[in-house]
């Protein structure tokens, strides 16, 4: 095998956010997009087909819950599954994103990180020591420079391509 044929196996799997609807888009659409490289607007296409939308309305998708998400994965060939949960614990018990990352986690796996951001839920996208979402504006970023570091954890899930049936 030439030098050539390596370099061209060896293209990153980080995807920097498309955002081609010309306005901010939100965390959920922000995330999907990293994972597939598609368009948020394609993405959010994929998540109003999962509201109750009247024909012809066209939403911002903003407030995207697990389901959502996870759908709208579904429809570009990828499976999202939770790996850990902790709801049940009271949030200053909860592990910081900072602590997450001491763990040993496999580096080629996307991670989405349902964190507290304020009194409301963020998505988070973590691939290796690097991170993305609306904060970094789809650029990725190492996690020890982002801005989530101390933000507590309430779910992780594991997203993989779909294996072909």
């Amino acid at each position: 095998m030439g030098l050539a044929n390596a370099h061209s196996r060896m293209a990153s799997s980080l995807n920097e956010v498309k955002n081609d609807t010309g306005r901010t888009a939100y965390c959920g659409p922000y995330v999907v997009s990293a994972i597939t490289g598609h368009a948020i607007a394609r993405i959010e296409d994929l998540i109003r087909a999962h509201r109750d939308i009247p024909d012809g309305r066209k939403p911002i998708v903003e407030g995207t819950d697990t389901e959502e998400v996870m759908a709208a994965l579904a429809g570009l060939g990828y499976e999202m599954r939770r790996i850990n949960d902790f709801q049940d614990l009271p949030r200053k018990q909860r592990p910081t994103v900072w602590s997450w990352m001491q763990k040993p986690r496999n580096a080629r796996v996307h991670y989405i990180l349902a964190i507290h951001k304020g009194k409301e839920g963020h998505w988070i996208l973590i691939k290796g020591v690097k991170m993305c979402d609306t904060f970094t504006d789809g650029k990725w970023t190492f996690v020890c420079d982002g801005p989530h570091r101390g933000a507590r954890i309430m779910e992780i899930f594991e997203v993989r391509k779909a294996l072909p049936v």
